[in-house]
């Protein structure tokens, strides 16, 4: 019996000491996995990026140089979870309390929904989030920026601003000497550019092109950019009141329903890009069009880019739609001091080089053209300089809940007046800014 009993208190010291060996090296490779990810102080911070992949390339790349400079603030990456939309994946991750500490494909047309719900952290809280924006971004572009409750929860990062792509052989052949500036300018070289070429009856060479089908977010790069541009860099909005319903606004449906009544765009769906197929003289696009064609257009193709005509009765500089993606600190974080040091990281002048080389984007940087850094990548890309310079003269869009509903009513108006001209162009705007106020106004009240 009692060696029974000193066999079994052998076995339970056995048993304590292994648990305590086990507990011990447990501990010990938590440590050392902890030293390895240099997280001394256990500072983690998840950073959602872009799914685009030259994104995901340069956010692993910033991200692996910034955790081996910041061995006590480690940074996990992860692409945006799959969805319709990373606006849809931000939201639900909000919903479920399973945002990361910063994301970076923030889209400002979507803010209203993320601070309604609580889901970002005020950076203007921090005492240098002002220093540190406006010696990067001009002033009046950062006020474009600002929450409708005073605040501030991004930081503008980079932008794509829209503008006129033409074909110079097809401008030269045509005899127009100069880049249209103006509505009439672009009207008059439309009439010398689009032609029956093949005596068919029929144009198969146009001024331009636009998907004319009626989906909202197409109209940001007619309607909207050219709004932008004619108003002297207004949106839709004007401290939340609908002010679109303007003199602007009726001078932009005037100017596309002049091009479609003419021909000079055709109402019909084109595969392939038939811009560097030369049947198209121009288009309105971003600083990612750069990249693409000169990467397939062929021998003797020759293309340039010029700002957005605007009213021929305009003066001032000429603004246009920014496309941009900006960078926010989500209110889950346990470490918002350090989640701020971090998004600063993501806007220097370094890594913006690197958004350049990487993505073809352009950053939001007052010195873009002139800081020495960025003379060689501009050298290289010369066409990418009209895009930087355009940068600062930027807009985004409003950031109201209510955006998508009323770039529909815009984009029906659209529609029926600048593309089949069942509506005068003062109707058309008048009515899509009365359909705008009735959803806004339904939406608020449920």
């Amino acid at each position: 019996m009692k060696r029974n009993c000193r066999r079994q208190k052998t076995v339970i010291r056995g048993l304590f000491l292994l648990c305590m060996l086990i507990l011990l090296c447990s501990g010990c490779a938590r440590n050392g996995r902890e030293r390895q990810a240099g997280n001394g102080h256990g500072v983690k911070l998840t950073y959602w990026c872009s799914p685009n992949q030259n994104e995901i390339n340069l956010a692993q790349e910033l991200v692996n140089q910034w955790n081996a400079d910041h061995p006590d603030i480690q940074v996990i990456l992860q692409p945006i979870p799959a969805s319709q939309s990373s606006e849809e994946a931000l939201l639900a991750a909000i919903a479920g309390k399973t945002t990361p500490d910063v994301c970076s494909n923030m889209w400002p047309g979507a803010m209203d929904d993320f601070t309604s719900s609580g889901g970002l952290v005020r950076l203007d809280e921090f005492p240098d989030y002002f220093d540190y924006m406006t010696a990067r971004i001009p002033l009046d572009l950062l006020e474009s920026f600002r929450a409708p409750d005073g605040h501030y929860y991004q930081i503008p990062w980079k932008t794509n601003p829209i503008m006129l792509m033409y074909n110079v052989g097809m401008f030269r052949e045509a005899g127009i000497q100069k880049v249209p500036l103006t509505y009439s300018e672009y009207l008059a070289a439309a009439k010398l550019i689009t032609k029956d070429l093949d005596g068919d009856g029929n144009y198969d060479q146009w001024m331009g092109y636009r998907d004319i089908r009626p989906i909202w977010w197409q109209r940001f790069f007619d309607y909207f950019t050219f709004y932008i541009a004619a108003s002297g860099g207004k949106t839709l909005f004007d401290d939340s009141e609908i002010i679109f319903d303007n003199n602007a606004s009726v001078q932009v449906f005037q100017f596309f329903q002049d091009i479609y009544n003419n021909d000079y765009y055709p109402t019909t769906t084109f595969q392939g890009d038939n811009f560097i197929a030369g049947k198209l003289a121009t288009q309105f696009c971003g600083p990612w069009n750069v990249i693409h064609v000169e990467k397939f257009e062929l021998p003797g193709f020759e293309f340039d880019i010029s700002p957005i005509p605007v009213p021929d009765d305009y003066s001032g500089p000429v603004y246009t739609y920014g496309d941009h993606k900006n960078i926010s600190i989500f209110s889950t974080t346990k470490y918002p001091r350090e989640a701020w040091e971090f998004t600063r990281y993501l806007v220097t002048a370094q890594a913006d080089l690197r958004l350049l080389e990487l993505c073809s984007q352009i950053p939001l940087r007052k010195d873009l053209t002139s800081n020495p850094l960025y003379r060689d990548y501009f050298q290289q890309n010369p066409k990418m300089v009209k895009y930087a310079e355009q940068a600062p003269f930027t807009r985004g869009v409003d950031g109201a809940s209510d955006l998508k509903e009323i770039f529909d009513g815009i984009s029906q108006e659209y529609e029926a007046c600048a593309i089949y001209g069942r509506k005068a162009p003062q109707e058309a705007v008048a009515d899509a800014a009365r359909r705008a106020s009735v959803i806004i106004e339904w939406n608020r009240s449920r």
